[in-house]
């Protein structure tokens, strides 16, 4: 496995891990029609415009098998609303179903995080729905949840949380895998 800065090439790859990440992960939690109405070609051109043009000093790495295939990303950057105590955020991170649960998403996260760290953040926070299972990947790695909002995704009404680490360095212990 391979952890490496995006690049625009990646956006078609990208996309695919995307959609069927929320696929694989939201059913049950967030309405099947909206899962139903993801496509790979509006997502791969997100992630073509986004790449080109990063937002909010946004950046993203990719993890790759050994036959140098995108099977999951990884994104960072500064906290997007301003509005919290943790500068940094880790902004989104997905894998495909069938690389989870074999380190990959701690070498993603530990990949995000110093470059957050070489970005001289000293804490880091991420958004997570409340019936994802996944929170508890979050949990796993020392985050405390210190906040939650309600959020709209696909005309139903559901809790988002926030976890946070004070100390981003803490974090890099936690993902040595």
């Amino acid at each position: 496995m391979h952890i490496r800065q995006a690049r625009i090439e990646d956006a078609a790859a990208i996309a695919k891990v995307h959609v069927d990440a929320w696929r694989t992960t939201y059913p049950g939690i967030v309405p099947a029609d909206y899962l139903a109405s993801l496509s790979y070609e509006e997502r791969e051109e997100e992630w073509r415009n986004g790449l080109t043009v990063p937002e909010f000093g946004e950046f993203t790495h990719v993890a790759e098998d050994d036959r140098h295939e995108v099977v999951g990303f990884a994104t960072g950057g500064p906290e997007r609303s301003g509005k919290l105590k943790y500068p940094g955020e880790l902004h989104a991170i997905y894998l495909a179903a069938g690389h989870r649960r074999h380190g990959i998403g701690r070498r993603l996260v530990r990949s995000v995080v110093e470059q957050l760290v070489h970005r001289k953040y000293d804490s880091i926070m991420v958004w997570v729905l409340a019936d994802n299972p996944s929170r508890a990947f979050y949990e796993s790695l020392g985050g405390e949840k210190f906040f939650e909002t309600e959020v709209e995704i696909g005309g139903s009404r559901m809790i988002e949380l926030a976890y946070g680490w004070k100390d981003i360095r803490q974090l890099i212990d936690r993902t040595r895998c």
